[in-house]
């Protein structure tokens, strides 16, 4: 009888359960239905299209190698957006660069106004908006990156022009070839290369 009566509590327990479920379920099923329909909306909204890649991008830093002992540092953040893929001078972004030796030297920090990339080399140029370098403000100055790893190698415009403020200023996206070597264990160059419709 115990047995009997024990069946009997489980399976109303059982029922009870089962009605509360599907008592729950019927009241969810509108806000289910409501939901799924606003499913898409919800995705159609966070999913745009495919982002596109920048034209062109010249980022990271690197201490150049001396003999001497030189700190000379090269920092860039240049990018030519997807839009204006046709028109390199449309670039925008800062490099800086340093150089001191034993306590004297000087720095420069440099809007962009043309940036032209092809395969891992990077010609970037601009004009000094700062520096403590006596004349070298609201001058041109270009630089070329090589991004080889950890091999990077640089060049820039004032090897053949003269230092910042007392040489000629290059035209835009014009600057020297690579022949500095990185210091190692320094250079983290990447260069995003440009893809002109030709």
């Amino acid at each position: 009888m115990k047995r009997r009566t024990k069946i009997v509590m489980l399976g109303s327990a059982l029922l009870l359960t089962a009605g509360a479920a599907s008592a729950a379920t019927a009241s969810n099923a509108p806000r289910q239905q409501e939901a799924a329909s606003d499913a898409p909306r919800r995705h159609e909204a966070t999913s745009d299209a495919p982002r596109q890649r920048e034209a062109a991008a010249l980022t990271g830093t690197a201490k150049l190698y001396r003999s001497a002992g030189d700190d000379i540092t090269f920092s860039f953040d240049a990018h030519l957006a997807a839009k204006d893929k046709a028109d390199p001078m449309k670039a925008t972004g800062t490099f800086r660069f340093s150089h001191y030796l034993n306590g004297s030297g000087a720095r420069a920090e440099v809007e962009v106004d043309c940036l032209i990339t092809g395969g891992k080399v990077a010609v970037v140029s601009g004009v000094i908006t700062e520096s403590d370098l006596p004349g070298a403000e609201g001058k041109r100055v270009g630089v070329t990156v090589h991004d080889l790893g950890r091999h990077d190698r640089l060049g820039y415009s004032w090897a053949s022009t003269g230092r910042p403020g007392e040489g000629d200023e290059p035209p835009r996206c014009v600057s020297s070839a690579p022949f500095e070597k990185v210091k190692k264990g320094t250079g983290d160059f990447t260069v995003v290369p440009w893809q002109p419709e030709l």
